[in-house]
């Protein structure tokens, strides 16, 4: 919180009139806000229950995509697999900006016993899973199509255009597929409409219902996969000595890997993970395999820190290995990671009072460094750009101890959906009528 503190009095000091009157919402928010409530409500739900996984979107870009037809708008189709992308032009001349919504459920079974609960299965890496939108972008989605309808109503009035970006494939494509926000820019989703600022949001398990999170500068993490296979000789369990046992060199490799970041990462500069997701190795109780696979995940926020993990972590990889009379090979996905998301300081700066008129200024704060990672990030790489959180636990919860996004039991409080549609419109709304500079 004391960031943003900063923040305001920085605004309240260069604005005699802001430091005279707190921000308010602005009435047209609130009635479309009101008219919008059961609507968005329904169509979260309606997502919620038919999940789909990354760059297989097909029912849900479908869906959006009619719906905005029925607003009047002419979306385009078919971007990056399932992207839709649309264009509310105003009848006043104004900036252009872009907001985004992500559509693609993760591979989780739901555990929620809620009515709608999804019942979906489909295949990831070649098993059988449940689907689940279990990181609330059915929420995102529902909570865009509320904000294109308001702003689609008063379009007469607005001034700029608005870009509706409904997004594939945030949670990554299935590989050796391309997705997400990389291949809509690379299929040029900015290439004739370049907007002056993009924004976003996300509901987040720990941040109550009814509050926002935001902060200017970094503020989600850099994500890359990795993978190493450790290659021993097969032999028979009874007799270890007769081959190389790629699963003991596996297990001091994991071991040693954690040092990475406790013993040579300067970590007081920004935090950083290094964690291990899958290790498969072997098919039979007594039989010592030829090798082992991991698969896992780096966090950094400073490019520095990231370049030095890769060469440490391949380095601790080959030497562990051939210790144990191994050998490794170490792949670092870099070109498919996502950099780390960073809040334009200015821009924030500037949008924190329209967050703060919706759910009040004692309930906007500043959340600690997330090491999660948001491919929003690369929008925010092209244009100045704002991301904030949403809060989604009930009260009464503590956030700290709510089923987290990513779990089969995270639980969504619809209070998000309202919240959200009057952020993301008050600060649409906030940054298209703002007067010129100078």
């Amino acid at each position: 919180m004391p960031r943003l503190s900063l923040l305001l009095s920085a605004l309240l000091l260069a604005s005699p009139a802001l430091a005279a009157t707190a921000p308010a919402e602005r009435p047209e928010v609130t009635a479309a806000a009101a008219r919008l409530q059961a609507q968005v409500v329904q169509w979260r739900r309606d997502f919620h229950q038919h999940p789909e996984l990354s760059n297989r979107e097909e029912r849900t870009s479908a869906k959006v995509a009619e719906r905005l037809r029925a607003m009047g708008l002419k979306p385009r189709t078919g971007i990056a697999h399932h992207g839709v992308v649309a264009i509310i032009k105003g009848g006043k001349p104004g900036p252009r900006i872009a907001l985004r919504a992500d559509m693609d459920a993760l591979p989780v079974t739901e555990q929620t016993g809620l009515p709608f609960a999804s019942k979906a299965t489909s295949t990831y890496r070649g098993e059988p899973v449940g689907v689940m939108h279990a990181c609330g972008h059915d929420a995102h989605t529902a909570t865009l199509l509320g904000v294109a309808d308001a702003l689609v109503k008063m379009r007469e009035n607005l001034p700029g255009e608005v870009m509706l970006i409904f997004q594939p494939s945030e949670e990554g494509a299935p590989p050796p597929e391309e997705g997400g926000a990389a291949l809509m820019l690379k299929e040029g989703l900015f290439a004739d409409f370049k907007p002056d600022a993009v924004f976003g949001l996300h509901v987040f398990s720990s941040v109550q219902a009814g509050q926002i999170a935001v902060r200017g500068g970094p503020l989600m993490a850099a994500s890359d996969r990795f993978g190493i296979k450790v290659i021993g000789r097969q032999t028979h369990g009874s007799a270890p000595w007769n081959g190389v046992d790629p699963i003991v060199a596996t297990a001091d490799l994991v071991g040693t890997a954690q040092t990475i970041v406790s013993r040579r990462s300067n970590i007081s500069k920004q935090p950083a993970v290094v964690s291990f997701g899958a290790i498969k190795g072997g098919i039979r109780y007594n039989i010592i395999p030829d090798e082992v696979e991991m698969v896992g995940t780096i966090r950094t926020f400073d490019e520095g820190m990231r370049q030095q993990i890769f060469a440490d972590l391949r380095n601790v990889a080959e030497h562990t290995a051939a210790a144990h009379g191994a050998k490794a090979e170490t792949e670092i996905f870099e070109a498919e990671g996502n950099p780390a998301t960073v809040n334009d300081p200015g821009l924030t700066a500037r949008m924190l009072p329209s967050l703060q008129a919706v759910v009040g200024e004692g309930n906007v704060y500043e959340p600690p460094l997330q090491m999660g990672a948001e491919d929003f990030s690369l929008y925010a790489q092209q244009v100045p750009g704002m991301f904030f959180f949403v809060g989604s636990t009930s009260e009464g919860i503590d956030p700290a101890k709510a089923p987290a996004n990513h779990s089969p039991k995270f639980l969504l409080d619809e209070k998000a959906l309202d919240v959200g549609l009057r952020a993301l419109l008050q600060v649409s709304l906030d940054f298209l009528n703002a007067p010129k500079p100078g």
